[in-house]
């Protein structure tokens, strides 16, 4: 049996950057992975390119039931993974968990299994790609940021955004984090829609007219979701999504192309997760994030038809795609 100061749940590129900086700070990582990618791990270690160039050594664990215990539990799965992981930790004792997965359902299924009181809120505006030799490429060191999900602020939440940013990923602690999840998730979702359609660099459809007028209309229909939840949307996102909910259509289109403009100076390279997923063959992240807003809108008697369209195409793309590599 296993126990760690922190356990990442996940080896894919965001989950190797947090355990590569943590170990390397010289703090007690534990990777739980399974696998080829486990394999890779116990004989190399993990690899970083790009913003940073290092390589460290860390502890695998393959077999997710055998961890005894973790200070701090941190959720870096694709979303479509998380219920069998969290079934395979359920004897784990955490002190605190937080996900930095994508979508909204996160939170709830932490809380299932640990109880809310051990859950913090979190997203992370970071990127980084897995390769094909194992090594991760370091695109991007923006924000992460954690916060209790009561809203408060919070000493706990404040000392692991610390002890990460210390580490060399930058971290904060923010009051009313859910606000800031549900923004980023309003940005990821037209960014994620628009990646896999398109197919290309994040700066390509950021600045083209057309795609930039689609990413505003989902922007502006999750807002509206996230208005009927309680949620007030913030600046403090991948895009400004509060500006691009209430300002007027035209200006939404400008500040995203202002936006891609700036990508493409600074990350010119950038895609997105679910396109990195889609061109390797691997499944695309729908059901727990587009069809939960979908679902979350019916309950609210909201109609959201491009939200609802972009769904149904997402989930094409990815039963398509994945039968043509079978």
């Amino acid at each position: 049996m296993s126990n760690a100061e922190f356990a990442i749940v996940g080896a894919g590129a965001i989950g190797s950057l947090l355990g590569a900086h943590l170990a390397r700070a010289g703090h007690d990582v534990l990777m739980i992975a399974r696998g080829e990618r486990a394999a890779h791990l116990e004989r190399v270690g993990l690899s970083v390119r790009g913003l940073r160039e290092f390589s460290q050594p860390v502890r695998v664990l393959s077999d997710p039931s055998r961890l005894r215990s973790a200070e701090t539990l941190i959720m870096a799965t694709k979303t479509y993974a998380t219920a069998e992981a969290l079934e395979s930790l359920r004897g784990a004792r955490v002190g605190v968990a937080f996900s930095i997965q994508n979508g909204l359902l996160k939170n709830e299924q932490l809380a299932a299994a640990w109880g809310r009181e051990r859950v913090l809120g979190a997203i992370a505006d970071t990127s980084g790609e897995l390769t094909q030799t194992g090594e991760v490429l370091f695109t991007r060191n923006e924000q992460l940021l954690i916060g209790e999900l009561s809203g408060a602020p919070s000493a706990r939440a404040g000392r692991l955004a610390g002890i990460i940013d210390s580490a060399g990923v930058r971290a904060s602690e923010v009051a009313e984090i859910q606000n800031f999840e549900w923004s980023k998730f309003a940005a990821w979702t037209g960014l994620m829609v628009l990646s896999i359609e398109t197919r290309a660099p994040t700066w390509q459809y950021l600045t083209d007219a057309d795609a930039a007028r689609v990413l505003a209309r989902l922007v502006r229909e999750v807002g509206a979701l996230a208005s009927a939840s309680g949620i007030a949307l913030s600046d403090r996102a991948p895009l400004p999504v509060a500006m691009l909910v209430r300002g007027s259509e035209d200006d939404a289109v400008a500040v995203i192309q202002a936006a891609g403009a700036r990508f493409k100076a600074s990350a010119p390279e950038h895609k997105m997760s679910s396109l990195q997923d889609l061109e390797a063959g691997r499944r695309i992240e729908v059901e727990e994030t587009l069809g939960y807003a979908v679902r979350l809108a019916a309950q609210a008697r909201l109609s959201l038809p491009l939200l609802e369209s972009s769904y149904r195409i997402a989930s094409s793309i990815d039963r398509i795609r994945r039968s043509l590599v079978q």
